[in-house]
């Protein structure tokens, strides 16, 4: 007897509650629609009800052969996980074959940070005079120094409203909504508050009627996370930097730099937004791989003649 309802509707079906109940960010649904379309052409024509732990582990390992990484695999598992604890609490799935199966382990690749010279070189204005007027400019000047100021997702970041006093200039804080809809408040220091206001002044001459976005774009609506993308970049080159900078290095950055000082760790997380102090955690490693550098050049028997 078939079911009167397909496994590829009982995906939507779990896609949706995640998106209107949860709240998750456009990205984070893309992977989770493609996590479950994996294991759609996996399992074939086996029915969902029906696949047991050591199918699971095969699918596992062949993805695995097919060059997928621990982490990434991780990560689908993850959405699979969640996937059957829906199906089980809500249509009577006898039992979670992904529960227990673990992905292999890969070697843990440590974030790229910009240093705080190679951020000073970013973001200071002396290759930038002869165009800074333009209200481009501005804007990107005002992005970069508020990703790096505040640790801002990029998603964080492009949903920002102009009228909406998420961004108080006075209070020198913004408030984002991040992963799970989880809301937080972040400080915002002088330098950007001071390109925001440039970029506050000048937006009108890009922005289009009734537009809320605080970025926009050439268009005048809502800057795209990739224009961002392109437009640090195409910034970094100009400004004499060789490393490859994205939004998220900016990211990374503020939260290496700001442990370096404070080395509060419950204080990054909380800024950043990370639901486990394990995920900062990583920045700690990052830190004493600077004060390894350190040692190696400054102790007089560090390194063998």
């Amino acid at each position: 007897m078939k079911n009167a309802v397909s496994d590829a509707d009982l995906g939507k079906a779990w896609l949706a509650t995640l998106e209107h109940q949860r709240r998750l960010s456009p990205h984070t649904l893309a992977n989770y629609s493609r996590a479950v379309n994996v294991l759609f052409g996996l399992k074939d024509k086996t029915n969902l009800r029906d696949l047991e732990p050591q199918n699971v582990r095969h699918f596992v390992a062949r993805l695995h052969a097919a060059g997928l990484s621990g982490r990434t695999l991780a990560l689908t598992l993850s959405a699979w996980r969640g996937f059957y604890r829906w199906l089980a609490r809500h249509k009577g799935f006898p039992a979670n074959p992904v529960q227990g199966v673990r992905a292999p382990k890969s070697p843990r690749h440590l974030p790229k940070v910009l240093s705080v010279e190679q951020v000073q070189q970013l973001l200071e204005p002396p290759a930038l005079e002869t165009s800074e007027g333009k209200p481009e400019e501005k804007r990107d000047r005002a992005m970069f120094e508020l990703l790096y100021s505040s640790g801002l997702r990029l998603a964080e970041l492009v949903a920002l409203n102009a009228d909406d006093g998420r961004l108080d200039l006075r209070q020198a804080e913004v408030t984002v909504t991040g992963k799970g809809a989880k809301t937080r408040t972040v400080p915002v220091g002088g330098r950007a508050r001071e390109s925001l206001r440039d970029w506050l002044k000048a937006r009108a001459q890009l922005a289009a009627p009734q537009e809320r976005a605080l970025f926009v774009g050439a268009r005048g609506k809502r800057i795209a996370p990739g224009t961002v993308q392109l437009r640090l970049r195409a910034w970094a080159k100009r400004q004499g930097l060789a490393a490859a900078v994205h939004p998220h290095m900016l990211r990374h950055s503020f939260a290496s730099h700001v442990l370096q000082s404070s080395q509060d760790l419950r204080a990054v997380q909380e800024m950043l937004g990370h639901a486990s102090i394990s995920t900062t955690q990583v920045y700690t490693h990052l830190d004493f791989q600077a004060l390894a550098k350190v040692y190696d050049a400054a102790h007089p028997r560090a390194r063998k003649k």
